[in-house]
């Protein structure tokens, strides 16, 4: 029996979350910028006299204050030393070629919805997005997505004008709508 030393244990792998945070202070503050610059921006938005108590400052401020509070918990889990996990990418195949295709239809749909937006209004310009969307990534059948788009557009148009009192605009259609053109009944 020989009296070998057991062979050193390899020296472990540095850990991904070895180092400074740089990356995640940088989202943290840009998410801190971001929510003050809504919160302060939001006040420069006009309330009509016939707003109610939620008129159209509410949500502006609210999206900028969670964005603020969520920023602050970033930064504070950063000065007690957590990181966050690297994504281990579980559903990657790098063998996969990039779909050019679908990417380059996603973003005609996005940029054509941009286009139509004041020509034929906001409920039908989101009908040609979420519809071409659909369609690009695969939805069958192909009228499905641009009608689920109008009603999900519809809804949006509704509950900016007559809940928030912010008007998107209606496009020569909708325009006859009162209820959906932002100017209520009789305007």
């Amino acid at each position: 029996m020989s009296s070998a030393a057991p062979a050193p244990s390899p020296a472990p792998a540095p850990s991904s979350n070895e180092g400074r945070p740089v990356g995640e202070l940088v989202v943290a503050l840009g998410a801190l910028a971001l929510g003050l610059y809504t919160v302060v921006g939001s006040f420069g938005i006009a309330v009509p006299s016939s707003a109610s108590v939620m008129g159209p400052r509410a949500f502006p401020v609210a999206v900028g204050l969670l964005l603020v509070a969520a920023a602050g918990l970033v930064l504070a889990g950063l000065a007690r030393g957590r990181r966050g996990e690297a994504e281990g990418g579980e559903d990657v195949d790098p063998g996969v070629r990039d779909d050019w295709r679908t990417t380059a239809l996603v973003v005609a749909a996005f940029v054509a919805h941009l286009a139509l937006i004041e020509v034929v209004g906001w409920a039908f310009a989101a009908a040609v997005l979420f519809g071409g969307t659909a369609w690009a990534l695969g939805a069958r059948p192909w009228w499905r997505g641009p009608l689920l788009g109008l009603v999900l557009g519809l809804v949006v148009q509704l509950v900016f004008a007559a809940g928030l009192g912010v008007t998107l605009p209606p496009g020569p259609l909708l325009d006859l709508v009162p209820v959906l053109n932002g100017r209520g009944p009789g305007g």
